[in-house]
Order: C-alpha cells, then structure tokens, then sequence
C-alpha cells in the first residue's frame, strides 16, 4: 500500500473550558484561527489537544466542535484528549503523529506567546514544527493579565527542555513527563 500524499497538520493546543463548557476566548480564538490557517493552505488535518481541566468537557473535544461547527469534516479531526499540559501534549500529539503516513508540514497553533515554547518542544522530540500566525490573546486579556502569560512561558519553557533532555538522557521519553 503507498503512503498517503504528505498535507499539513496543524497541532491546536488547549486552552481553558468555562464551567458551563463554552471555550474560553482564547481556546476558541487558537480553533478560529487553525481553520483559517487550514483554509488559507487549502486544506490539511488537524490535531486537537488537551484533557479535562477545571471544567470539562476535554478542551479537545470543545476544539472539535468549532471546527465542526466551522465546516471542517470531522475525519480531518484528530482528538488528543489526555493531556494535561503542554509538554505532555507534545508528547501525545508526537505518537498520534508518529503514527501517520501522511504529515507533512506540522504546525504549532497556539496563543502567539505559546507557540515559540510548543514548537520547540516538538524540536526536541523530534517533529519539525513550524508556528502558525495565529490570532493575539492581548487585546481581550488586558495587559497585566498578557504580560503575566508572556512572563510565565520563560520559566515554563526552561523546566519543559529540562524534562524533555533529562527524559532523553535516560533513553525513553516519557509519555508522563512529570513523573522524573
């Protein structure tokens, strides 16, 4: 059987779900923007992640619904919803990708000062990730609220290369990368 002609997967990463299960601005601003980045490609699959947070249902699976609801067919819909942070994302995203004859570009879709971490991630790992130009969190957060995710990424991207390089030093990435 020959392999599937390569097309882009865009990798959507999880955001909170309100309490009454309706995305959060910035979960369905990242979904809005995959499909818009999709459709201005022409197409490609998508790679929904994230699990059940404070709220569900799993972020993943409210992603799901607004690409439906978009008009995207549900079988370019891949669901990851396990995981329970952005590293551990990566890795669940990478064995669904490992899995397919098909990737061909992967692309990070997140909150813009998300994204640099993820795709980074996906380096160490092993998947080439590029970063999708998604829409800004910093209009509808207000400032101090934008610079405290900002600010938050540098530490949370140093401790995720720390776990991902120490996961690699004993051999066997982990597919619960908080367990060390």
């Amino acid at each position: 059987m020959a392999a599937e002609d390569p097309v882009p997967y865009l990798v959507v990463f999880g955001a909170a779900v309100r309490a009454d299960g309706s995305p959060s601005g910035s979960l369905r601003r990242r979904t809005e923007g995959a499909a818009a980045l999709a459709e201005h490609l022409g197409g490609g699959r998508f790679v929904v992640t994230g699990g059940v947070g404070r709220h569900g249902p799993a972020e993943a699976e409210v992603m799901r619904d607004i690409l439906v609801a978009l008009g995207v067919e549900l079988s370019r819909i891949e669901l990851e919803s396990q995981a329970n942070d952005t590293l551990s994302s990566i890795y669940h995203c990478k064995a669904i990708l490992d899995g397919r004859e098909d990737v061909g570009q992967v692309i990070v879709c997140s909150s813009p000062y998300h994204n640099p971490r993820c795709a980074v991630l996906f380096r160490l790992v092993g998947i080439r990730a590029g970063i999708g130009d998604m829409p800004s969190d910093r209009p509808h957060l207000g400032l101090t609220k934008w610079l405290y995710y900002v600010a938050r990424e540098i530490p949370a991207t140093a401790w995720d290369i720390v776990l991902v390089l120490f996961a690699r030093l004993r051999g066997r990435p982990e597919t619960k990368p908080h367990t060390i």
